[in-house]
């Protein structure tokens, strides 16, 4: 090989280091949250969430990096070989470095986020046997929620305690920090679609003999987040809430208790010290009235 191509070679695998290079040291750097996320939601309260976030930084920096290569090259291909006179340059030519790097470099690019994305989609649909597990049914209808808890998985186990919304109470679902936590989803009419958004994650709810499933490691942070259909199913989709209640396993128990000796919803919140009503979210008004239906007021 001449010494040209050579020293061509060697300075596009410098270029290649460097950018492998520059990824992985952003990469170690907390880069999302200085820019708010790159469109991404910050603040998943579970593991599968952070996964997810985080394969998506990790793909916007290699985007940027490999948007700053091609625009780099182009504007030294438009420095560099800007014309000089009238007489064109041959039309032959090749590069095989340069039409190796682009060739090869696409691919290997491809292939490494398949493979990471692959991993953490694996892992946001795994489930596995965990006997210690807690286990809520879904039930999605027009417009509200209700929530089985359930003492197993699958469609033959049995509902120990069970809480269900109406157009004046916001449904309220319970459950610990630090524990797995299995939910099957099922509708009584149309496709729902169950969204937390600090979960960074949402599964449809059909209706029939169709019983989705997911589950998540654990919830991370005590607090109350506000779900919501994400699937237009109907008059009062948008307003089609519920609020989810993470609370600490100890203070789990002593509801699961309180609502298996008859309490409601309400009353077992009260007795662990919780809100008893919804904080992120309000009953929706149906405004369904004589006026609202009439408001002629004739026949």
């Amino acid at each position: 090989m001449a010494r040209g191509a050579r020293g061509r070679v060697a300075r596009l695998a410098g270029l290649g280091a460097g950018a492998l290079a520059l990824v992985t040291l952003l990469g170690g750097c907390d880069v999302g949250s200085a820019f708010g996320g790159f469109g991404w939601p910050e603040g998943g309260v579970t593991p599968q969430a952070n996964r997810m976030y985080d394969l998506w930084i990790g793909s916007v920096i290699a985007a940027l990096a490999v948007g700053a290569l091609v625009w780099g090259l182009i504007f030294w291909c438009v420095v560099r070989y800007r014309k000089r006179g009238e007489q064109l340059p041959v039309q032959t030519r090749y590069n095989m470095p340069m039409e190796f790097l682009y060739t090869i470099a696409p691919i290997l690019v491809v292939c490494v986020l398949f493979y990471y994305t692959a991993v953490v989609q694996t892992n946001v649909d795994e489930t596995n046997n965990d006997p210690n597990k807690v286990t809520v049914e879904v039930v999605g209808f027009k417009w509200n929620w209700q929530f089985n808890y359930r003492d197993g998985a699958g469609e033959d186990a049995n509902t120990v305690a069970s809480t269900l919304g109406s157009s004046d109470v916001i449904p309220v679902l319970v459950l610990p920090t630090g524990r797995r936590i299995r939910f099957e989803e099922t509708s009584k009419d149309v496709i729902h679609s169950f969204w937390v958004p600090e979960l960074l994650f949402k599964r449809d709810v059909f209706p029939g003999n169709i019983r989705n499933v997911f589950e998540v490691e654990s919830i991370d942070q005590e607090g109350a987040y506000v779900g919501r259909c994400a699937e237009l199913c109907g008059t009062y989709h948008s307003m089609m809430n519920f609020e989810l209640r993470a609370v600490s396993p100890e203070k789990y128990e002593r509801f699961m208790q309180a609502k298996r000796d008859g309490a409601t919803t309400q009353d077992a919140l009260r007795a662990i010290g919780e809100e008893p009503l919804a904080t992120t979210t309000e009953p929706f008004d149906t405004k369904r009235t004589v006026s609202n239906f009439n408001p002629s007021g004739g026949e």
